[in-house]
């Protein structure tokens, strides 16, 4: 028997599709507009090769930089038409900033407006297309859970935020079920002696096994999917998908055979990696640091009129190989804001002055720290350093939460470039997700993604 599966873009796949096709309708406005004799501001022709790869590289940087291929803002054409407009602004305007890669602005200043114009409306009928056709229910991938009845709503819920062309059908329980078996409403679960039927019937893509006792799989279920794989169905576990989608490890999910799930990226030990990233980390420090010596008189003015009070502080952190070290920021607090003890920091918390508020969500409180990098203590990009007492206080509730210091704490991460401020347990918990899956995946590609998604941050003033 085969079985019909629908078309289904990949989460990759997608994104390598939006930046195709957003290069592809901006050359071919470029090009139509070279068949008006009067717009000569950029020619599409072979002696304009640096000018029209200088326009893609633009385009691609920025793009990512103001979120046009995040997944879950090119779904909506609000988000989508704003972050075009913006992305066209700064490449336009990078683009007349750089005369000796691009052409030489022209005797009529319209055509500026034209070029501005066929870029946005260009990317904008391609994104509209995308949406109402690549993001309709037709291409979205069908999957089948099994999995036991007990677990199967934290599943649900947590593959349901991820990707919204992912859609969970329906389940078969992985167990033995009785009349009096506590049943699963939140989702339609399809009779195991049915576990074939049900894949033809419901078109199902993929199935995903989510059984965490293997030796639990009643026979029936196992038997069927032996047959499934033999006949090349795609089958897939759960954590796989999980940090596939959601970038960061399960460790919720993760029982004794933890070391399966901790294959740590080679670059951790690749001496080369290790030396770009040191040299990276100096040359971003260094600027870092000059760049911070330019705004020193507005922060002293801020700092006297909404601080009042020392411009600096320090406070011990846990570093690489849990050794504490004392972390150098710029004070956003109130003096003495932990007089009634330590406690975690909270949104909106009343403890920040209004000067404080701005250096976090602009980011400049962490200026400082480039001293700390510059000393060997962090680097640029790692898991944000904690402080003990919280260390303590974590490591005894959260399951592998010292694991995080196997490598540098950083300035920022892939946890803060991914998630919220961390401002209880649950969120530590996340956090450490997304911390184990940069020392899993850790590569220069996901560093140059994180320095991306930190400028994304700062440019829209998210800092916490």
């Amino acid at each position: 028997m085969r079985y019909k599966k629908g078309i289904h873009f990949e989460v990759s796949e997608r994104k390598v599709l939006l930046r195709i096709m957003d290069l592809f309708m901006v050359f071919l406005a470029i090009y139509g507009l070279n068949l008006y004799p009067e717009f000569e501001y950029i020619q599409f022709n072979q002696d304009n090769l640096v000018s029209l790869v200088l326009l893609g590289i633009y385009i691609t940087v920025f793009g990512t930089i103001f979120e046009l291929y995040d997944l879950q803002k090119a779904s909506k054409i609000e988000t989508t038409f704003r972050n075009i407009a913006i992305t066209t602004s700064t490449v336009v305007l990078f683009y007349l900033l750089t005369p000796i890669l691009s052409p030489y602005l022209p005797e009529e200043r319209i055509q500026i407006v034209y070029f501005y114009l066929a870029i946005v409306l260009s990317i904008l009928v391609w994104r509209f297309i995308y949406i109402n056709l690549i993001e309709s229910p037709r291409f979205y991938k069908r999957v089948l859970l099994v999995a036991e009845v007990s677990n199967i709503d934290g599943l649900v819920s947590a593959l349901n935020t991820s990707d919204p062309n992912y859609k969970i059908v329906g389940f078969i329980n992985s167990e033995e079920s009785s009349p009096d078996s506590v049943k699963f409403k939140g989702l339609r679960e399809f009779e195991a002696k049915d576990f074939l039927d049900t894949i033809e019937k419901e078109r199902i893509s993929e199935v995903l096994v989510a059984s965490f006792n293997s030796e639990a799989i009643i026979a029936e279920v196992y038997h069927d999917l032996i047959l499934l794989l033999e006949r090349g169905f795609k089958i897939r576990e759960y954590t796989q998908v999980y940090e596939e989608l959601l970038h960061k490890v399960p460790i919720q999910f993760v029982g004794k055979d933890f070391y399966k799930y901790f294959p740590f990226s080679r670059s951790n030990e690749n001496k080369l990696y290790i030396f770009f990233q040191r040299a990276f980390d100096i040359i971003i420090a260094t600027i870092g640091l000059l760049f911070g010596l330019v705004l020193v008189p507005f922060i002293l003015i801020g700092n006297a009129i909404g601080n009042k009070g020392p411009l600096f502080y320090s406070q011990e952190r846990v570093g690489r190989n849990s050794k504490p070290f004392r972390i150098l920021k710029l004070r956003t607090m109130v003096v003495n804001a932990e007089k009634d003890g330590v406690k975690w920091a909270q949104k909106n918390d009343k403890r920040i002055t209004a000067f404080g508020k701005f250096l976090r969500r602009s980011r400049l409180d962490e200026i400082p720290q480039f001293i700390n990098v510059l000393k060997g203590e962090m680097s640029i990009i790692g898991p944000r350093p904690e402080r003990p007492f919280f260390v303590n206080e974590l490591s005894r509730i959260i399951p592998f939460y010292e694991t995080r210091h196997i490598i540098k704490p950083g300035l920022t991460g892939w946890a803060q470039v991914s998630t919220r401020y961390g401002s209880s347990i649950e969120d530590s918990l996340t956090k450490l997700q997304y911390d184990l899956y940069y020392i899993k995946h850790r590569s220069l590609f996901l560093d140059f993604s994180i320095t991306i998604k930190t400028l994304s941050t700062i440019l829209y003033y998210r800092g916490q």
